[in-house]
């Protein structure tokens, strides 16, 4: 059965992997740690198996080159790009505004504004990020992005336990408040900015916030089996829905990236302890390992236990079928 890829919620590949990425497609597979359990799993990157890559960026520049070769080689794919306008103090080294703009526009003309969703995400309110700015700051990008874009994807900044910790740390090296904005100001903020992305031919989707729900307002689907089928299966597909978070309504879908690994170096990100540990695996990281983030050896050391174990449960499920249909116990004799 063929899977939907997502390339990825916890690295941005595209800007900082595309080398590694490109090995991956000729190996013809790659590796992934559950970050949750620790689990390895290895997954197949053929374009026979592949439904649809879903690649997640803030920065698609460096990844322009690669997508035709990906194009060519059969694969189909769409976009999330995250363009937020913040302060780079919230960002520190993430390229110019005006970079990313250019690059989205690009992006839309060599494929369509369909297989784009620009996500202005996550919202932050603070000290020298209120109300006025982000009217002000969203609509300037929205005005650019006329014609190129048809969805807006937005959330409010969830507080995860690390990324307290950091918005804490934050505060204080900074001299500055991050505030976590009631319910009637997120509703009223969303609202106004759904009316500027109306004017400029845009549709707002909201991630994780269905208390944001109206008919200004949709519900997002950051994987989105719909949108996969609108681009590249006419006749339908089948797929369901598998949330990674509460009220998320994301399609089921494989990540093969890793925690820790981004040097974007946002203040809000869930999927980075701190910038500088995912700045020295980024440094140190072996494009030619099948686990991103890993050394080669250990990462090779990986994909001999995964492939042992996948082989040993298949003789494991081969003899209980044998015994299905003897209709008889198990034995040591049936493993000679």
């Amino acid at each position: 059965m063929t899977k939907i890829i997502s390339i990825s919620r916890r690295t941005d590949i595209p800007a900082f992997y595309g080398d590694w990425f490109m090995n991956r497609l000729k190996e013809g597979f790659a590796g992934y740690v559950n970050p949750f359990g620790g689990q390895k799993y290895i997954l197949s990157l053929k374009p026979e198996d592949v439904t649809c890559f879903v690649f997640w960026s803030k920065n698609y520049t460096p990844f322009l080159d690669k997508l035709r070769i990906i194009a060519n080689m059969g694969y189909k794919f769409y976009f999330n790009y995250t363009i937020t306008g913040l302060p780079n103090i919230f960002e520190c080294n993430l390229v110019k505004k005006e970079i990313s703009i250019d690059s989205l526009k690009k992006l839309s003309s060599l494929y369509t504004p369909k297989h784009i969703n620009w996500r202005y995400d996550p919202i932050i309110i603070s000290d020298i990020t209120d109300y006025d700015f982000h009217i002000k700051n969203f609509e300037n990008i929205a005005k650019e992005l006329e014609g190129y874009v048809e969805r807006c994807y937005f959330s409010y900044a969830i507080q995860y336990g690390k990324v307290k910790r950091n918005f804490e740390k934050f505060e204080h090296e900074n001299c500055l408040k991050i505030i976590d904005p009631d319910k009637d100001l997120r509703i009223k903020l969303a609202n106004n900015l759904a009316d500027i992305a109306e004017r400029y031919g845009i549709k707002m989707l909201t991630c994780c916030g269905d208390y944001l729900l109206s008919h200004k307002i949709s519900k997002a689907h950051c994987v989105d089996g719909q949108i996969i089928e609108e681009l590249f299966y006419k006749n339908g597909f089948e797929f369901g829905e598998k949330p990674t978070r509460k009220e998320c309504g994301c399609t089921d879908s494989a990540d093969i990236g890793t925690y820790d690994t981004c040097p974007h170096g946002c203040i809000y990100c869930y999927a980075n302890i701190n910038k500088k540990i995912a700045e020295n695996r980024q440094q140190s990281h072996d494009k030619n390992a099948a686990f991103l983030g890993y050394a080669k050896e250990e990462s090779d050391k990986w994909v001999e236990d995964v492939k042992l174990a996948e082989m040993e449960k298949r003789m494991e499920n081969g003899n209980e079928s044998k015994n299905k249909k003897r209709g008889t116990k198990m034995t040591l004799f049936d493993y000679e």
